[in-house]
């Protein structure tokens, strides 16, 4: 098996955010964060266009790949696929609650069935070198207790798994949507805290409600690293601050003009290829974020990214507004 990444700061895996062009934005802000991809299911990459899927860039290392399903044999044939194309470990989704993924057998609902689980690590485990990690919630539903969790964790580490990513909360299957679940049961540090103490010859990650990566790094002298989500696609400026906090390199010096203007030659490069504009620029919206004339440049690229014949000229004309703090 190869070395498992580091994991002191990892960006979650978030449906419709986390694509190559959003890694590829995020890799100039940090270097040394392990990005992910969008959970895949392993049913699409066996049965579908796998070139397609899991496309990437190589600036976009270390990348984790996110899959999700329940047939073991059918996660191991999309392992295979995704350890050919250089990704850097396979993580197991074990923590989403949609509807949609409830009724493909995976997901959150497969903490229910933790002997299933280890199976699945354990194909995917004997059928590649890459390390397998897995993310999962503190419980769902009436599943809501430390040793409830520490019997998920100890049968699926049996299998292989060295590293669970833990979101602090419990995913309530009945009654919640995917929205209300990311908010509305309460977070619990103190279980995630607990594993760790329980299981100290695993990596344990801390996910959750983590919008301030100053007071994340504290948290590191009880957990083997942090993830961050939302905060980080929504603010990504937090995150020039990463490497050094987190990996002790030198602080980056470059503002958040610098990092857009970094970002240009590969939307121009996507442009040439046919990529939509908007495709990219959905991603960028955040980066001025409470900074002078920010509302200004969201509301011009929103408005004019989408429009048939947009060019790399509305990013330019964007920028003016935070540049030069226009606001006409």
């Amino acid at each position: 098996m190869q070395t498992i990444p580091d994991h002191s700061f990892c960006i979650a895996p978030m449906m419709d955010w986390t694509d190559r062009h959003e890694r590829y934005f995020l890799r100039l802000l940090t270097t040394r964060a392990l990005l992910y991809t969008e959970m895949l299911t392993s049913a699409a990459l066996v049965r579908g266009d796998a070139s397609h899927l899991l496309k990437h860039n190589i600036e976009e290392y270390p990348l984790g790949l996110q899959l999700g399903g329940s047939d073991p044999l059918e996660l191991a044939v999309a392992a295979r696929l995704a350890e050919d194309r250089g990704f850097a470990e396979i993580n197991l989704n074990i923590g989403c609650p949609s509807d949609r993924v409830q009724s493909g057998r995976f997901g959150a609902c497969l903490m229910s069935e933790p002997q299933l689980v280890a199976e699945c690590v354990a194909s995917i485990h004997n059928a590649i070198r890459l390390p397998v990690t897995l993310k999962c919630r503190i419980g769902i539903d009436a599943m809501d207790s430390d040793e409830e969790l520490a019997r998920f964790v100890e049968t699926v580490a049996s299998a292989g798994c060295e590293n669970f990513i833990i979101h602090a909360r419990i995913a309530i299957l009945n009654g919640l949507s995917p929205k209300e679940n990311r908010s509305i049961p309460p977070l619990n540090y103190q279980r995630v805290f607990a594993m760790k103490k329980r299981f100290p010859e695993l990596q344990i990650i801390l996910n959750g409600g983590i919008t301030n990566i100053e007071e994340g790094r504290q948290w590191l002298d009880q957990v083997d690293g942090i993830m961050v989500g939302r905060e980080a696609y929504q603010n990504p400026f937090i995150l020039h601050l990463v490497d050094s906090l987190f990996f002790n390199e030198p602080k980056r010096q470059q503002s958040r003009i610098d990092i857009l203007q970094a970002y240009l030659p590969y939307v121009r490069r996507e442009l040439e290829a046919g990529t939509p504009l908007h495709h990219m620029t959905r991603h960028v919206l955040g980066l001025f974020r409470g900074v002078r004339g920010g509302k200004y440049f969201r509301r011009h690229i929103s408005e004019n990214s989408h429009n048939s014949d947009a060019s790399i000229n509305v990013l330019l004309d964007g920028m003016k507004f935070v540049s030069q703090g226009s606001f006409v």
